[in-house]
């Protein structure tokens, strides 16, 4: 009897040691943060915000892979970034070397490959409206997915989502690199103009690579450009979308 206890209180003892091994990424407490710092529920700090919101996502990828230790090395470092210094203030502030190391964060061949894709073989499947899909797209299968042009060119991939507009206009921004990098390489696509393959792995434009340089750049990161109807409406037209949110008769 004395044995079986023991052995019980061994087991008890051990499984308690593995729980507090594992990362608690809970014990990082970055929403507790953003909800009681002003600084950084400011609109200065919302990129940093999100930054440290992704270092999170990385260390719940960690731990999924049993990668504890390197997952709670992250956590420390979400602590030491909350607890130090504005994080706008912190690193390199040379344009001209952020620049380069953007560049160099970008992929040489986008995901879907090729600059021209498939859309020419026989076997091709006819795209598709997103109205058209059963079952419909998540917003994580959204994100990420590259983008065509109607000339089946790569363009780039969704890298952020604008639902919920008064007048019921959704948009994808689409960015060019590897990294979404607002108002420099980013344009703003009326979702409700997009097709999808069958697949579900592509996006096309219903304009052509050439036309794609009439396409305005996103024109701030702080997303005014939703209150100016004026350019979303010269925006939205060049992808056949009408100032009343209709697609353009063809």
């Amino acid at each position: 009897m004395i044995l079986k206890l023991s052995i019980v209180a061994f087991l008890t003892v051990a499984a308690i040691a593995q729980c507090r091994a594992d990362c608690q990424i809970a014990d990082a407490g970055l929403e507790e943060a953003v909800l009681e710092n002003p600084r950084l529920r400011g609109p200065a700090n919302s990129q940093s915000v999100r930054d440290l919101r992704s270092l999170r996502d990385a260390a719940f990828t960690l731990q999924s892979y049993g990668r504890h230790d390197d997952c709670e090395r992250l956590l420390g470092n979400i602590r030491e970034l909350l607890a130090g210094p504005p994080m706008g203030n912190l690193g390199d502030n040379d344009e001209e070397a952020a620049d380069k190391q953007i560049a160099a964060r970008e992929p040489k061949l986008q995901r879907g490959g090729a600059e021209q894709g498939r859309r020419g073989r026989k076997d091709a499947k006819p795209l598709m409206r997103i109205d058209e899909l059963a079952p419909g797209l998540r917003a994580d299968q959204i994100i990420g997915m590259e983008v065509r042009s109607s000339d089946d060119k790569i363009v780039g991939e969704v890298r952020n989502i604008v639902f919920g507009t008064k007048d019921r206009r959704d948009y994808a921004i689409v960015a060019s690199g590897g990294f979404f990098t607002p108002g420099k390489d980013s344009i703003v696509v009326p979702i409700q103009s997009l097709k999808v393959s069958q697949e579900r792995v592509s996006f096309f434009l219903p304009i052509s690579k050439e036309t794609m340089t009439k396409v305005p750049l996103m024109p701030d990161q702080d997303y005014k450009w939703l209150s100016d109807k004026k350019w979303r409406a010269r925006n939205d037209a060049i992808s056949g979308i009408c100032a009343s949110g209709r697609r353009r008769p063809k």
